[in-house]
């Protein structure tokens, strides 16, 4: 269940201290998650390449040194073999360089693949994203953490990655060669000297991790304000809200701006720090290689063998310090890295956090849906249960006001539930408890049936749009669509049935017996049926299984169906509108629609998915009565039982029950049934129960058996007892 999160601890900072080393460890585990994955791999190659290429900066950086060999021995022929070899290895060096880019490039795609990837299976895993955005305060701005931090983050590595790698081999490499050179002193005096600077940096360094995090906070505020302008933009239109919106704007702008600035103030000094140790270091060669010449180490070395030699050891001292000074130099990016990795590991520790306390099978993940059924098959297992509240109370996450008090509830199919109350009575709030969104402050909440499309659907208050074709908006959520599965739907009872399918809806068990005799009932059905079928019944339905549906098959496509729903919900302009089904549009699905298209296309949604229980908030209240009633209807003859939430009378025909919410906890032990058993909308289940208690007071209404019947749209009538 969703739970409240913690509030952000005051005076917390990021820093780089042991949390960023263990967030930073974290990541890369994600990053290399085996010496066998293909990061790794591509790593060592990276390594390889690295030092290959240190290998042949070593001899281009020799290779000055020599030409004051040849040219003070007036050498031609060496001169051209040295020039030869000079062009060689630069080309080499050129080469090598660039596969190292390309390869920084292939590292920085394939670890922002793995990290989002990782990032995704965490956030979408059930209902992450939704506690995480709506009940948690503590992490600012997921979605630009997953999007923009982890993209800067692996290109910022990206960059340093080989200069990383190959400093431990080139420092030891070459501190060998300036001690061979100059003695002990040379390597300590530029240790000492960089010592220093690593200190001053880190130093300096520490308050730039903040106000780094603060920074990508307001980014990611000042962004989500532009988008919320986007995403309403007719609303804040018919408000004339132009002005105020500008105001608003202006004023996140002017707080990411006044952060900007602090940072760079804090940057300049970390800036001056690294410049003074650059040029500083550039003369600290020449001084470490002073000390042997005038101490009278090479007194007997002729003019061009000093110079050679005093260019072959300028150049290791001046590689030494450079190695040092790059590492200095990436102290800049190294801060923006370490604060990536506090935003990118904290929203990891979180999510890990909360998968770690969500209770193991609770609620069927939308990963575990059945996808191998077509939409609106039996499922494999029957209950008649869907949902079994006993004295809940209910309050907001963020409220310790009580909304609804000691209600006891069973919601079993066939009895459909409208729930009717004033504004802010806690009639949402009761489905988000149905739907696992909010946790019950008190009592037993049993959800006994799979939420997706083959047990419970919500159509929320607010009509939801995925990006995609007019086909993936109506086969959502699902994640595959069955053009082969054969299987249409014939809704409206009205001639002529086409020939192709039939699908005979009834809410009441239907004793055909069990096995052999179930099959022989449904052989004589479809016999009676006659030339209506051009198929024979589907012989696949278990043994003991009692049928909601009859279904017959007969290989008409997907897109049969999607049409037919689309054309119940009133939407067939939506086709043309769209050219097609499959047709990608890049516009916005709510700018585009109505609020009644909106509702309607739900509605063709849940025509295609068929699901037992659908549960409506309002679902219908940008809708005409007639259209409503329709919709209801249709819904009906698709066995669906319904759980609405709504205002209207005309919605009470087409529910069993009916449940009146007062809010603030207050006992209401009120129910309705105003309709006569005849007038009864659809077949009551035999025997149908159905138990409604509101605050604590329990209500137990038993019906006796009924006889009812349906007719075809065709010279027969089928009564079953």
């Amino acid at each position: 269940m969703a739970v409240r999160g913690p509030a952000p601890r005051a005076g917390a900072r990021p820093r780089l201290d042991l949390q960023f080393f263990q967030r930073f460890l974290q990541i890369q585990k994600v990053l290399f998650p085996s010496w066998s994955s293909q990061n790794a791999l591509m790593f060592l190659t990276l390594l390889c390449v690295a030092l290959l290429e240190q290998l042949v900066i070593y001899r281009v950086g020799l290779i000055p040194s020599q030409y004051f060999g040849v040219l003070g021995n007036k050498d031609l022929n060496g001169f051209k073999t040295l020039t030869f070899l000079a062009v060689v290895l630069i080309v080499l060096n050129s080469m090598l360089k660039s596969f190292d880019q390309f390869t920084c490039n292939l590292l920085y795609v394939s670890w922002r693949k793995d990290l989002t990837e990782h990032l995704h299976r965490l956030y979408f895993r059930g209902r992450m994203y939704y506690t995480l955005n709506v009940l948690r305060d503590d992490i600012d701005n997921p979605d630009q953490r997953i999007s923009q931090d982890v993209e800067r983050f692996c290109r910022q590595l990206s960059s340093v990655a080989s200069k990383l790698i190959v400093s431990p081999f080139t420092l030891i490499y070459y501190t060998y060669q300036c001690f061979q050179s100059t003695g002990w002193l040379g390597p300590v005096s530029i240790f000492g000297y960089f010592i220093l600077g690593t200190v001053v940096n880190k130093m300096l360094m520490g308050p730039i991790v903040a106000k780094l995090v603060q920074q990508e906070k307001l980014e990611g505020d000042f962004r989500f304000k532009h988008m919320q302008i986007r995403v309403n933009a007719e609303p804040a239109a018919f408000f004339r809200a132009g002005h105020v919106e500008h105001m608003r704007t202006d004023r996140r702008l002017q707080r990411l701006l006044q952060t900007q600035r602090e940072l760079m103030s804090k940057e300049l000094w970390l800036y001056i720090g690294v410049n003074m140790f650059d040029y500083l270091g550039s003369i600290l060669s020449y001084v470490v290689i002073s000390i042997p010449i005038f101490s009278g180490v090479y007194r007997d070395l002729s003019p061009t063998e000093l110079s050679t030699l005093v260019s072959k050891n300028a150049f290791v001292c001046m590689y030494v310090i450079s190695c040092f000074t790059r590492l200095i130099d990436l102290s800049t990016t190294l801060s923006d890295v370490a604060g990536y990795t506090h935003r990118i590991g904290e929203l990891q520790e979180t999510l890990l956090d909360m998968t770690l306390k969500s209770r193991d099978g609770e609620i069927l993940d939308e990963s575990e849906w059945d996808l191998a059924r077509a939409p609106g098959w039996p499922a494999t297992e029957r209950t008649d249960t869907a949902f079994l509240l006993e004295r809940v109370c209910i309050s907001a996450p963020s409220s310790n006001k009580p909304l609804i008090k000691d209600l006891s509830l069973k919601i079993s199919e066939g009895q459909s539930l409208l729930i009717t109350g004033n504004t802010g009575t806690g009639k949402t709030s009761l489905l988000r408890v149905l739907g696992g969104l909010w946790a019950s402050t008190w009592g037993s909440v049993q959800i006994l049936m799979d939420f997706g499309p083959h047990g419970v659907l919500f159509l929320p208050q607010k009509p939801f749009f995925t990006d995609g074709t007019l086909r993936e908006q109506v086969i959502y959520p699902l994640k595959e669509i069955y053009p082969d599965s054969g299987e249409l739907s014939f809704l409206r009872m009205q001639p002529p049935i086409p020939p192709s399918v039939l699908c005979l809806t009834v809410a009441s068990p239907v004793p055909f017996g069990r096995g052999p005799s179930q099959a022989a009932g449904f052989r004589a059905l479809a016999h009676i049926l006659g030339p209506a079928m051009m198929c024979p019944i589907f012989p696949g339905y278990p043994e003991g299984l009692t049928s909601r549906r009859l279904l017959c098959f007969a290989g008409s496509a997907d897109d049969e169906r999607i049409m037919r729903f689309l054309e119940l919900a009133g939407l067939s302009s939506l086709v043309a509108r769209t050219e097609g089904l499959d047709q990608q549009v890049d516009w916005n699905w709510y700018d585009v629609l109505s609020p009644g298209e909106m509702q309607r296309l739900s509605f063709a949604r849940l025509f295609y998915l068929q699901p037992k229980y659908a549960v409506l908030d309002e679902a219908t209240s940008a809708l005409t009565e007639e259209v409503e009633s329709e919709l209801y209807r249709i819904g009906q003859q698709l066995g669906m039982t319904f759980v609405s939430v709504g205002h209207r009378r005309s919605l009470e025909k087409f529910h069993s029950l009916v449940l009146k919410l007062c809010g603030e906890g207050r006992d209401l032990g009120s129910y309705t049934w105003p309709w006569p058993a005849k007038d009864l909308p659809h077949p009551i289940p035999n025997p149908a129960l159905a138990i409604l208690a509101i605050a604590g007071l329990g209500f137990s209404i038993g019906l006796s058996d009924f006889q009812f019947q349906m007719t075809l749209p065709f010279p027969f009538v089928a009564v079953f007892e």
